[in-house]
């Protein structure tokens, strides 16, 4: 019993700071961001440190690999799991908006957005793959870019042979050096994260309250249960009962750490390490991870559907029939693995959904108005999502009793 107690001692010392934290936001208001501070200095010491990370997890994983084939392998599972699951979080909330029907009897002013900038298709794939100048490649604003040029990296590694193994062992030297810092700063997660809820809470809690209620109400509730419910029954398929276990036992801190940053990329470098503990290989990890936290969002999904059935309440349009379904997990899937990795995709989802739909262009700030209030929860779906793919995709690469065997 002691030992199962520590090993969730720092996820409940992170749980409780965040409670401690909305209720001091609770009890203080907007007088709460006083210390605000806090909290982004440990949001900016995660994105300060995410794209070196990210260059080095994953060159040194695919330059470390015994065959190209294995990558291959790696990346068609991958691809193969992130989109049923994502069909399998369309749905899940699908049942709900036709349950509960968020945008029922829902009054909200339309207002007219501003200048919306039109993006073209090759533009947006030469933007989303590529970058102009090398140094645009430290921004994560072009994370993607970013991937790909570490994934190339990596390849060209592996292909030199002989003569590339000193640039191979600074390689994996640097995924070590960077994970051993992410630890470092993980010491200063818990003041971090209750500060920044208590003046999240403290400056727009109240905000969350009017006529996006119902569609909060559904949608917390239904996120929960499919981080519940979905993602343990993920884990079971890929590890068994014990799959389960070591999910449970290591998923809290990415988690929490999603929920206090509202970012798939800044909740990375935990997530690694949950990975690694739960005992997912290097190369598995750190190829699924960093690709997983830019093209694989669960809880974009769930939040697209949402997005979609609560609009068509809004202008009392019919929400039924096959066709209608159909064309929104579609779009659900584009928003949460295609979208997902272009820059501006949000936006460009949410334009999808108007366009597809035959909607006013007034309808866009609904849209948009919602995935900010279900943000916290969305990105801890999609955050964790990914860590219970890698486990699927280890279950596929290497057998139903990798678990049993994995070092951890």
């Amino acid at each position: 019993m002691k030992e199962k107690l520590k090993a969730y001692r720092f996820p409940l010392i992170l749980l409780s700071s965040i409670i401690i934290g909305s209720i001091i936001g609770l009890v203080f208001g907007e007088d709460a961001t006083v210390i605000k501070p806090l909290g982004d200095l440990f949001i900016n010491l995660l994105f300060m440190i995410v794209i070196p990370l990210v260059f080095f997890t994953i060159s040194s994983a695919i330059a470390s690999m015994d065959s190209m084939k294995r990558l291959g392998k790696i990346m068609s599972s991958m691809m193969g799991v992130f989109i049923v699951t994502g069909i399998i979080a369309a749905v899940f909330m699908l049942v709900a908006t036709v349950i509960f029907e968020p945008g029922q009897g829902v009054d909200i002013p339309l207002e007219t957005p501003e200048n919306t900038e039109d993006l073209t298709l090759s533009e947006q794939l030469v933007n989303t793959f590529t970058v102009s100048d090398f140094v645009d490649l430290f921004s994560r604003q072009n994370m993607l870019a970013l991937i790909i040029f570490s994934v190339l990296v990596g390849i060209s590694t592996a292909l030199t042979g002989e003569k590339s193994k000193g640039f191979s062992k600074f390689l994996t030297s640097g995924s070590e050096v960077f994970m051993k810092l992410v630890q470092l700063v993980m010491y200063y997660a818990p003041i971090g994260l209750g500060a920044y809820f208590a003046s999240l809470i403290g400056e727009f809690g109240a905000d969350l309250i009017g006529d996006y209620a119902k569609a909060v109400i559904v949608y917390y509730p239904v996120a929960v249960l499919y981080f519940a419910i979905g993602f343990t029954l993920y884990a079971f398929i890929a590890g068994g009962k014990l799959g389960v276990i070591r999910f449970w036992k290591n998923i809290l801190s990415p988690a929490a750490t999603s929920l206090g940053t509202g970012s798939s990329i800044a909740s990375l470098p935990v997530n690694l390490q949950a990975a690694k503990r739960i005992g997912v290989p290097k190369d598995v990890r750190e190829t699924i991870l960093p690709l997983g936290a830019t093209i694989h969002m669960d809880g974009s999904c769930l939040s697209a559907m949402l997005k979609i059935a609560f609009v068509f309440g809004v202008f009392n349009m019919d929400f039924s029939g096959w066709d209608t379904f159909l064309t929104a997990i579609g779009i659900c899937l584009l928003s949460g693995i295609v979208m997902s990795g272009i820059p501006g995709g949000g936006f460009m989802g949410e334009m999808m959904i108007i366009s597809l739909y035959g909607l006013p262009m007034e309808a866009l700030p609904i849209i948009s108005a919602i995935g900010v209030v279900v943000d916290p929860p969305a990105t801890m779906v999609n955050v964790t999502g990914d860590t219970v793919s890698s486990m699927l995709v280890t279950r596929q690469i290497e057998g139903k009793d990798w678990i049993k065997q994995a070092e951890v």
